[in-house]
C-alpha cells in the first residue's frame, strides 16, 4: 500500500503518496494530480496497479488531502506550485497524469516547462473547463446539494451504485471554499492560444459518458496538440481512472513506453 511522505514546500508541508520503499529507483516516474476538492486516494487503482514498475507521487494540492496551505483560483499559480513540488520530489523528468484540474494544470505544465517532462497524460480535461456560476455559488451555500449532483453526473450510471459512495465521502472531506476555488480556476482556464508551445508528447483519456468534460473536449485537446494521442474509455464517465482502472491503466503503460 501507499506511503505517505511529507515533503517541504516553501515552508509548507506537501503530503504525496509514493511508493512504499524503492521511491526514485525505477526507470520511469509519474506524478498524479487530482481534481477539484479531491486528492491522491482517487489514483489507488493506478497505484496498485502501476508501483512495482515505476516510481510514483501522486500529488495533494495544497489545500487538498493533508497538504497544508489552500486551495488557489488561477491554474497558472497551481502550474508554479506544480514546479516546486516537482524540484522538491527530484523525479527525472516524470510523465504528469492529469485528472479534471489537474488536466489542465498538466498542460499548463507542459507548456512553461517543457524540458521537465517527459509526457503528459491529461484526463478528464479540455481546453477551456467552463464552470456554471451557479456551481460554485452553491458550493458555498447548499454544499450538500451540489457535491450530490456533482457525484451523480461525474460517474456513468451504471457505475453509480459501485463508487457514489466513496466520491461522496471523498469530496466531503474537501474545504467548501477550496472546492469553489479549484471551480473558478477551472472557469478561467484557456490554454488554446499556448498549444504551439507544447512539444512534450500528450496522451488525452476520456470516459465515452463524461458528461463533465465530455468526450468532445478530449478531442479538441487532441487534435490542437501535435502529436497528440486519444483514448477514449467505453463505459466511462469522468471518473474513468476508478470506473475502468484497467483500460486506464494499460492506455499509461503504453503511452509510458512509447515516451522512454
Amino acid at each position: 500500500c501507499p506511503m505517505l511522505r511529507q515533503f517541504k514546500v516553501k515552508g509548507k508541508s506537501v503530503v504525496c503518496w509514493v511508493n512504499p520503499d524503492d521511491f526514485g529507483s525505477h526507470g520511469q516516474s509519474l506524478v498524479f494530480i487530482h481534481g477539484s476538492g479531491s486528492n491522491s486516494s482517487v489514483w489507488s487503482y493506478q497505484y496498485a496497479n502501476l508501483y512495482k514498475n515505476f516510481n510514483i507521487a501522486a500529488v495533494n494540492l495544497p489545500g487538498h488531502g493533508q497538504s497544508e496551505g489552500d486551495g488557489e483560483q488561477d491554474i497558472g499559480v497551481y502550474v508554479g506550485i506544480l514546479k516546486e513540488i516537482l524540484d522538491v520530489l527530484k523525479l527525472k523528468r516524470p510523465v504528469l497524469i492529469g485528472h479534471s484540474l489537474g488536466a489542465a494544470i498538466a498542460l499548463g505544465f507542459a507548456a512553461d516547462w517543457p524540458g521537465d517532462i517527459s509526457g503528459v497524460v491529461a484526463a478528464g480535461g479540455g481546453l477551456t473547463m467552463p464552470v456554471n456560476r451557479d456551481i460554485i455559488k452553491g458550493f458555498l451555500s447548499q454544499p450538500d446539494i451540489i457535491m450530490d449532483m456533482i457525484c451523480k453526473i461525474s460517474l456513468a450510471r451504471a457505475n453509480r451504485p459501485v463508487f457514489y459512495d466513496a466520491i461522496r465521502a471523498s469530496l466531503a472531506e474537501a474545504r467548501v471554499e477550496v472546492m469553489a476555488q479549484d471551480m473558478t480556476a477551472c472557469s478561467k482556464f484557456d490554454i488554446r492560444g499556448e498549444l504551439d508551445k507544447i512539444k512534450t508528447p500528450v496522451l488525452v483519456i476520456c470516459g465515452t459518458e463524461d458528461k463533465m468534460t465530455p468526450p468532445a473536449s478530449s478531442e479538441q485537446i487532441a487534435a490542437g496538440i501535435a502529436g497528440a494521442k486519444l483514448v477514449l474509455i467505453e463505459g466511462a464517465g469522468h471518473m474513468a481512472m476508478m470506473e475502468k482502472p484497467d483500460a486506464f491503466n494499460q492506455a499509461v503503460r503504453d503511452f509510458c513506453e512509447s515516451t522512454k
